[in-house]
């Protein structure tokens, strides 16, 4: 016979192994998920665009952003991490990221909306960089599961520009 601390040795590391290997099986059921999300932002409106006293561009915007993120939630999905942001290069640095809105999704529900805002960050250049600028906004998500590894990907907008002059 088998002392009673032999047995609860193996019961637990049975117990473990199994709930390993179901967590692992669960993060590979994600695998077989291909989400097909959709996005789309417009600029209704640069509210101001001016230059700082220490000489760095500032830009406030009116944004209209709609996005469809339902199929990126699956059973083992336990929110969403999403964000816009405006990238743009400069002579000093080949990519500019900056986050102009963001928000989590808790669940699948949530995930069609439609939102109408001015940027929720500050978007600043350090320097006199903007004006005249091409941009892309992209939008940015992070799926985090219960179980396994995060995701992420985006979706890029492109043909955006600033104007010319300060207003």
């Amino acid at each position: 016979m088998h002392s009673l601390g032999y047995r609860t040795n193996a019961l637990l590391t049975f117990a473990v192994t199994v709930l390993a290997l179901m967590c692992g099986m669960a993060s590979l059921s994600d695998n077989l998920n291909f989400p097909s999300p959709s996005a789309q932002v417009k600029v209704l409106n640069i509210n101001w665009f001016k230059k700082q006293p220490n000489a760095n561009d500032q830009v406030s915007m009116t944004l209209n952003i709609s996005a469809d993120l339902q199929s990126l939630f699956t059973w083992n999905t336990k929110q969403v991490f999403v964000f816009l942001a405006a990238e743009y290069e400069t002579p000093k640095n080949s990519l500019n990221q900056i986050s102009l809105w963001d928000a989590i999704i808790p669940s699948k529900e949530h995930a069609k909306f439609w939102i109408h805002t001015s940027n929720k960050y500050r978007f600043i250049d350090q320097g006199s960089n903007l004006r005249g600028k091409e941009y892309n906004l992209t939008m940015h998500w992070h799926v985090m599961p219960k179980t396994g590894k995060m995701f992420a990907d985006k979706i890029v907008m492109p043909g955006h520009r600033l104007p010319e002059e300060y207003r």
